[in-house]
C-alpha cells in the first residue's frame, strides 16, 4: 500500500523561470498543484524531504498550505539538464475513493533457470502503466524470472498484480527475455566490417586512363 507522507508547502507569489531559480537557490522545489477542477496553486517544497521521499518511491502526499491540507499524488518531476536534481514538480489532486493511473517500477527477482546454461535476461521495459485506488499504489511490482528458461519470454498481461490493481499497458508488452547470446565468428566480423578503401597505383591509374582513351577514340570513329 502506498504511504502517505506530509509535506509544509509555500505559497508563490511569483513566477517565472528567476523566481524559480532564485527558490532552488533557497533550498525550495518549485511545484504547481491542480486538479479536480479546482484553479492551479503555485507552490514550493522543501528540497531535502521531497527528494528524499522521490528516492523512497513515495509518490502519495498530504501537502499543507496555511490551513488547507490537499492530498495529491506526483504526476511529473522535471530533472535539470544533467538528469540529476530535481528543479520541479507537477502535483495532481486526488481523492483516497477514486481511480488513478500511475506508472509503477518493475522489480525482477531470482535467477533464472536459463542463466544456467549461459542464457542472459534482456530487460525490454522497468515500469507498468497500472489502474489503481490512490491508498493502494504499489511502490514496485516484484517479478520472479527463477522458471525462465532459454528462449523463454515475460509479457505484462504474464505478470500477476496485487489485487486492487489492474494493468492498463499493453498486455503484449515484452518485459523481459531469456537469450543465449552466441559470440560472432571472425567471418562474420569481417563480413560486417566496411570495405577498404582501394588503393590506386600508377599502374593501375594509367590502365584506367587507357581505357578512357579506346573508349573515347571508338566512340569517335
Amino acid at each position: 500500500m502506498e504511504k502517505t507522507l506530509s509535506l509544509k508547502a509555500q505559497k508563490r507569489e511569483q513566477t517565472g523561470s528567476t523566481a524559480a531559480a532564485k527558490l532552488r537557490r533557497q533550498g525550495r522545489i518549485p511545484a504547481i498543484v491542480y486538479g479536480h477542477k479546482e484553479q492551479p496553486a503555485a507552490i514550493s517544497l522543501d528540497q531535502h524531504s521531497f527528494v528524499e521521499a522521490v528516492h523512497h518511491g513515495l509518490r502519495l502526499f498530504d501537502v499543507q498550505v496555511g490551513r488547507k491540507k490537499e492530498k495529491v499524488i506526483i504526476k511529473d518531476i522535471q530533472y535539470d539538464y544533467l538528469g540529476k536534481n530535481i528543479i520541479h514538480a507537477d502535483l495532481i489532486r486526488v481523492d483516497v475513493t477514486e481511480a488513478v493511473r500511475v506508472s509503477v517500477p518493475i522489480e525482477l527477482k531470482g535467477t533464472a533457470k536459463g542463466m544456467q546454461q549461459g542464457a542472459i535476461i534482456e530487460e525490454h521495459t522497468d515500469r507498468l502503466e497500472v489502474e489503481c485506488k490512490v491508498t493502494n499504489i504499489p511502490e514496485s511490482i516484484v517479478v520472479s524470472i527463477k522458471e525462465l528458461d532459454v528462449g523463454g519470454v515475460l509479457h505484462a498481461q504474464d505478470i500477476e498484480l496485487p489485487e486492487g490493481v489492474k494493468l492498463i499497458s499493453d498486455p503484449a508488452t515484452l518485459v523481459a527475455a531469456c537469450r543465449v547470446v552466441t559470440p560472432r565468428t571472425t567471418e562474420e566480423i569481417e563480413e560486417e566490417a566496411p570495405a577498404a578503401p582501394e588503393v590506386i597505383t600508377e599502374a593501375k591509374e594509367a590502365e584506367q586512363e587507357q581505357k578512357t582513351k579506346d573508349s573515347t577514340e571508338k566512340e569517335s570513329k
